[in-house]
């Protein structure tokens, strides 16, 4: 077992948490976009609350542990590794909630090249305790709004979680699938499980749009989120996205490998 005290030392060591890789210039333009409702930060959410530049901050400050000075408008950004290790526990709690009513689960992933391990191993043990793993809309074309204008991406599933890949793509790079923020994947996936005549996920699992698109239209949903994500934890804070945790999104896939191992064994899922 991954002790709480081994887990803060590892987040920190990886920068998972603690000094990350993601910047203070990045953070604030998301939300500054955010407070101007830019469609490529809200990751599907539509917020109830007048959400301006500052309260953004402030959120921030309180959920990651970012500064909520203003003034510091440069350097490499701040995650508090007690909120990290707060919303793991969280996170898994719900997870160990999923299984024990055996809900069925729809995981998905708009990093696939850092995070799709983290989740199919989640996703192994929810369906070894009886979940059912949704794969809805396989093979389905989802158009995405992207800088390069209008691209068209298939929706596909990897040891069950979801991801979109460029049509055509070949070579290593593509095998995971694509970079995504889009909350499109989950929409279509989500209409074409009711179309289908259910089952309905009890449960979304994942990041950016799968997190936020399926919170919005009322389904159940957990996530990570880095600094410059504010959606999903606005999302939280509204009362639309379940869990919401604070970490680096985009280091090293196997730094993510503890945080497993922790989840699981926090949620009773260990094998």
């Amino acid at each position: 077992m991954l002790s709480t005290g081994a887990l803060r030392a590892h987040l920190l060591a990886t920068r998972l948490a603690g000094t990350v890789a993601t910047s203070r210039e990045a953070s604030l333009r998301s939300y500054r976009l955010f407070a101007a409702r830019d469609p490529r930060v809200m990751l599907g959410l539509d917020p109830e609350g007048a959400w301006g530049e500052l309260e953004v901050m402030a959120l921030m400050a309180d959920r990651c542990g970012v500064s909520g000075d203003p003034g510091w408008v440069s350097g490499a950004d701040v995650i508090d590794p007690e909120r990290t290790l707060a919303g793991l526990e969280a996170f898994a709690g719900r997870l160990g909630e999923a299984a024990a009513q055996g809900v069925p689960v729809l995981f998905g992933t708009g990093h696939p090249h850092r995070l799709l391990g983290f989740y199919a191993d989640l996703a192994d043990a929810l369906s070894a305790a009886g979940c059912l793993v949704l794969t809805p809309a396989q093979g389905r074309c989802v158009d995405i709004t992207t800088r390069f204008g209008v691209r068209t991406y298939n929706l596909d599933y990897v040891r069950g979680v979801a991801l979109v890949r460029e049509p055509g793509a070949r070579g290593p790079v593509s095998d995971t699938g694509a970079h995504s923020h889009s909350p499109l994947p989950v929409r279509v996936a989500l209409a074409a499980a009711g179309e289908a005549g259910g089952p309905l996920p009890g449960l979304v699992v994942g990041d950016h749009g799968w997190v936020c698109g399926a919170g919005q239209l009322g389904f159940e949903a957990i996530g990570l989120a880095d600094t410059d994500d504010p959606a999903l934890f606005v999302g939280e804070a509204e009362g639309r996205v379940s869990v919401a945790v604070p970490l680096d999104d985009a280091v090293r896939s196997d730094y993510y490998r503890p945080l497993t191992r922790y989840v699981l064994n926090r949620a009773c899922l260990s094998r």
